[in-house]
């Protein structure tokens, strides 16, 4: 099982790529189709090269495009720096032992990153990688997949009031992408951040409720 050393982050790099195939599980007493299960492909260890498309990483599928998937959200990626809150959160809950790392694509990315936050993201700025470049297009909206996934109930409560939400990328360039490389964020308009429009959809939808 690969896992992500968070003791040593190099400043905007792919830590890991993650795929799935979507397939049926049960959550909730219901048979859904998710792809939230997604695996590395390419580690900093073994950093072998994924085909990047106009419509996702070679690899993967979506299972519901309205939440994952088509041309404006055809990439999702997380930073990693977050990935000690959600061990913390697993290990509280008895689902994890403490100091057990998380694997990479524990939160349903197909980017695992370090070296940009919510905060820092704007909509349209561009991360330009080695061979291809994919712009950020908007914050996850968690659902119960989201729980299921991580094993325990109010994780989507837990990422609204955090603002871990990672974010959505489309696809400028395509090319080729691969786990262990660095990349260079290009700066967009920079009117709204990520974490700024997350907070406002999460606001939005509790007074919905």
């Amino acid at each position: 099982m690969s896992t992500v050393n968070l003791s040593s982050k190099p400043a905007r790099r792919v830590l890991s790529v993650n795929v799935a195939q979507a397939s049926h599980v049960d959550i909730q007493g219901r048979r859904i189709l998710t792809a939230i299960g997604k695996q590395p492909v390419s580690t900093e260890a073994r950093p072998e090269r994924i085909e990047v498309k106009a419509l996702g990483l070679a690899g993967d599928e979506q299972a519901d495009l309205s939440v994952h998937g088509g041309l404006s959200k055809a990439v999702y990626a997380y930073p990693i720096e977050h990935y000690a809150f959600w061990q913390t959160v697993r290990a509280q809950a008895g689902l994890q032992a403490w100091g057990e790392a998380l694997p990479a694509g524990s939160l349903g990315e197909n980017l695992t990153l370090s070296g940009l936050l919510e905060e820092d993201a704007h909509i349209g700025d561009v991360l330009r990688f080695a061979d291809c470049a994919l712009a950020i297009s908007e914050p996850r909206r968690p659902c119960f997949k989201l729980e299921a996934k991580l094993g325990f109930k109010h994780a989507i409560k837990m990422m609204a009031q955090s603002g871990f939400c990672g974010f959505y990328l489309a696809v400028r360039t395509p090319g080729t992408i691969a786990a262990g490389e660095g990349y260079e964020l290009i700066p967009g308009p920079r009117e709204v951040s990520i974490r700024e429009l997350f907070r406002a959809k999460m606001q939005k939808e509790a007074k919905a409720d």
